[in-house]
């Protein structure tokens, strides 16, 4: 969804170590590109070094990027899927954030920082890390934590990274010419990667599964979600779609079910739509919120629920959801639109009764005690430094619209594979058996072998309750989206069928 980009895991808005907008990064940047990356230009004359004072840091300077290709094999390859109670899951992993300095980080520790923004980990996890070589500056290992940062210092840290689990339901390809692709996305995928998810995205499967690859997202669905998602294999088909998205000349359709009889009617709202949370992704009817409108038609009764047409007149976030709850018919699954958080009415009419921090903190709290966060895309870590986040703008709920920029995502090497940039000391795999005390004592350091357990890693530690099939699906289907040179259409959910039954 909206908002600027976040950092390390456990620090400030979404866990992504990423620049703020504007400042220089090596990995990918946002537009029409669906992960599109930026990489180092060809090696030019390697400048002077500067001299510096007795006892004074060198710091080099920013590397020189330039536009390239999207998500390679080699990020592909970082780590591999595996199928189990009709879940699609992704094998643990070792990535690496990136970020060049903050401003308001120069002049501070290394410690301070972590100690101050960054403190879902205690101090210990991060000397352990460091002791690891998991840590670097400037593409050194870190050996001591009381090191001052400067502007331009880059920063890597290497982390043993969990994605959670999405549906085993594969991406059908609906249509594939030498323009564009178009897939039926299944629910509980992201279109790309966003917050904990990289692997688990349609990006990746279509890249790793279908060898379909730099493609440019057109237009996003939020990730609970399915239906027909429309890809440009070049930029100039990109440009011209997105063309027709600004014109206002592009025609959605979705359908849904809906709790209770709605109007036989047509029914037209029009209510302003707030974000309350960027790191949750939630909104709310408000007079300050963004002005849109959508279009129901009722399609079927059931005596219980109701098939709905939706016609999204705008694209805000979560538009549709947000509006029939207003209408007070939430879509029957909704995990956000139609919990016991938002009172005995669900939210109609506006009514709610609680203050934003009171609604996030009910919310929350409901899917904890199911065991359900990772349908909200968050997870514990998150939520530890939510209050420290006031100045972040980001969701991990992975919501999208057309108006919304994709969300950049940085890329690491391929395990197995070297980095040209990186000194050749390896950040290692420990131990599984040490803990953190042991750690920061170590002199000794294990080899990189085992890829699935580390001991630094919390999730390593914790034994989650998987999500069931069915918690996967939400019923909301992007059914058709039809521009002035296209028509594309998916099959009717089983869900919208006239007959259908809980």
């Amino acid at each position: 969804g909206p908002g600027e980009q976040g950092a390390w895991p456990g620090g400030r808005g979404r866990p992504l170590l990423f620049p703020r907008r504007g400042m220089a990064e090596p990995g990918p940047k946002s537009g029409a590109g669906g992960g599109e990356e930026e990489e180092e230009e060809e090696a030019a004359p390697a400048p002077k070094k500067r001299r510096v004072a007795a006892g004074e840091r060198y710091v080099p300077p920013p590397r020189k990027l330039k536009a390239g290709v999207s998500f390679s094999a080699a990020h592909f390859a970082e780590t591999s899927y595996y199928f189990e109670g009709g879940l699609r899951k992704v094998r643990p992993y070792y990535f690496d954030f990136r970020t060049y300095c903050k401003g308001r980080w120069v002049g501070r520790s290394l410690l301070h920082v972590f100690s101050t923004e960054f403190r879902a980990q205690p101090l210990a996890f991060y000397r352990a890390a460091a002791r690891a070589g998991r840590l670097r500056l400037n593409e050194e290992p870190v050996r001591d934590l009381d090191v001052v940062l400067k502007n331009n210092d880059f920063l890597r840290n290497t982390v043993h990274r969990h994605e959670p689990p999405v549906t085993a339901q594969p991406i059908q390809i609906l249509a594939e010419d030498d323009e564009v692709v178009v897939v039926d996305k299944p629910s509980s995928l992201p279109v790309h990667p966003c917050g904990r998810f990289r692997h688990n995205t349609v990006i990746f499967i279509l890249g790793k599964e279908h060898n379909l690859k730099e493609l440019h997202t057109i237009h996003r669905l939020d990730r609970m979600t399915s239906g027909v998602l429309m890809f440009a294999k070049t930029v100039e088909v990109s440009k011209r779609i997105d063309e027709q998205v600004r014109e206002r000349q592009l025609e959605k359709e979705y359908v849904c079910r809906v709790v209770g009889e709605f109007p036989e009617h047509e029914v037209v709202c029009e209510e302003p739509i707030l974000v309350v949370s960027y790191k949750v992704g939630v909104c709310r009817v408000d007079p300050k919120g963004k002005s849109c409108k959508t279009i129901f038609q009722r399609l079927s009764y059931n005596g219980k629920t109701s098939v709905v047409k939706c016609l999204p007149r705008t694209g805000r976030t979560h538009q549709i959801r947000v509006h029939l709850q207003y209408l007070g018919y939430p879509i029957v699954n909704d995990p956000i639109y139609n919990m016991e958080a938002w009172g005995p009415e669900k939210g109609k009419g506006g009514k709610i009764g609680k203050t934003d921090e009171e609604l996030l903190k009910a919310l929350v709290e409901e899917h904890r005690s199911k065991q359900s966060l990772d349908v909200l895309g968050i997870s514990e870590e998150d939520l530890n430094t939510d209050a420290e986040n006031q100045d972040s703008g980001n969701s991990n709920e992975c919501t999208e619209s057309v108006q919304a920029d994709p969300i950049n995502e940085n890329s690491c090497p391929a395990e197995g594979t070297k980095d040209p940039e990186r000194n050749e000391t390896p950040a290692c795999t420990l131990d599984p058996d040490t803990n953190l005390e042991t750690l920061e004592k170590t002199t000794e350091l294990g080899s990189c072998e085992n890829k699935e357990k580390d001991p630094l890693c919390m999730e390593c530690k914790i034994t989650r309750r998987d999500p069931s099939p069915k918690e996967l699906v939400m019923y909301l289907h992007a059914l058709r989206y039809k521009g002035a040179e296209f028509d594309y259409c998916s099959k009717m959910p089983e869900w919208a069928m006239e007959d259908w039954e809980e």
